[in-house]
């Protein structure tokens, strides 16, 4: 089938980026039969995914060790509500294969979560996605879990109450489904897909930075894709107003769950058909042309002025790195 990448599907390119390694079983088609559900729940070996705000926590042992996955009666301990814990899955591989993953949020301060933790014997930190990813103090198939765990648990805190009549809804669906006990309306869990695409004309490439990055970061362009629009028109409209670059061409390469709180990163090629920048000043700060070979020196960290790109997790080095590579 020669349509398809000449590649495995374990050297996609999306496997390369942080937050994709999830690979539980997700049992969708189990999730409306709440009697096995519980049964899950209630199992020995079941861990839960526990999350204070946006901050998952973690286990630290003696020897520096970390764990981002606890039992029930720690969960309980802590605050979960029973009726508010989404099903993540099953775990597909290793010793743990066939253990049922769990997500919950711990509506109540850090300070007092830490100190409860404590009491119990069960000492937990809370600490950032974006550090544990770009540390990798963490396997891949765990901090997928968690962008899954951190998606569901933000969406579930931020649609409590109806949409269309404002009463408290209540989880459905194994936490896939929020249900409203007035009006009978169903809410379903979101996903907010983000164009970001490495336009590139001959040997040069494309990057900008905003204003918030790191001292010397250029990255990607990226933007939200709106309705009705399709990601190539996206890759073509966002480039236009962030840098008054024209885009023809437009190719996939790979995609990244980013869950901050809850988009889906798609990874670009775009081919420019015109070269003058006319930045935006309001969402960036600098943009510019590089050719291939300052890339591969901001790449490696070579750069003479310092300049850098996102680490390896992110999806836009995954793209930059193509670049490089795929030059003479």
């Amino acid at each position: 089938m020669g349509w398809f990448a000449d590649l495995p599907p374990e050297r996609e390119p999306s496997r390369q980026t942080g937050f994709s390694g999830n690979r539980l079983d997700r049992l969708s088609e189990r999730r409306l039969d709440a009697d096995f559900v519980v049964a899950l729940r209630q199992r020995a070996d079941a861990r839960f995914a526990l999350f204070c705000g946006d901050r998952p926590l973690i286990a630290i042992d003696a020897h520096g060790g970390l764990d981002a996955l606890h039992g029930l009666e720690l969960a309980l301990a802590l605050g979960a509500d029973p009726a508010e814990m989404a099903l993540l899955g099953l775990e597909t591989d290793g010793e743990a294969a066939g253990a049922p993953r769990f997500a919950a949020l711990l509506d109540r301060p850090v300070e007092a979560i830490e100190a409860e933790a404590i009491a119990v014997g069960a000492p937990v930190k809370a600490i950032d996605l974006r550090s544990l990813v770009v540390q990798g103090v963490l396997p891949a198939d765990v901090m997928g879990l968690l962008a899954q765990a951190r998606s569901i648990t933000h969406w579930h805190a931020s649609h409590r109450f109806c949409s269309k009549c404002g009463t408290a809804s209540q989880l459905a669906q194994a936490g896939y489904r929020r249900d409203c006990p007035a009006c009978g309306a169903q809410h379903f869990p979101r996903t907010d897909p983000v164009a970001i695409m490495l336009t590139v004309y001959g040997d040069r490439c494309l990057l900008g930075r905003q204003p918030h990055f790191p001292e010397g970061m250029y990255s990607c362009l990226a933007g939200f894709i709106e309705p009705g629009e399709t990601a190539e028109a996206a890759v073509r409209r966002e480039t236009m107003e962030e840098s008054g670059i024209r885009v023809g061409r437009v190719a996939y390469h790979a995609s990244q769950p980013w869950p901050f709180p809850a988009s889906l990163m798609l990874g670009f090629l775009a081919e420019a058909v015109s070269t003058e920048i006319r930045r935006d000043e309001t969402e960036l700060e600098d943009v510019r042309w590089f050719p291939r070979a300052e890339v591969a020196a901001m790449l490696a960290k070579a750069h003479p002025h310092g300049l850098f790109v996102p680490p390896g997790t992110a999806v836009a080095q995954v793209l930059i790195r193509h670049f490089v590579q795929s030059g003479g």
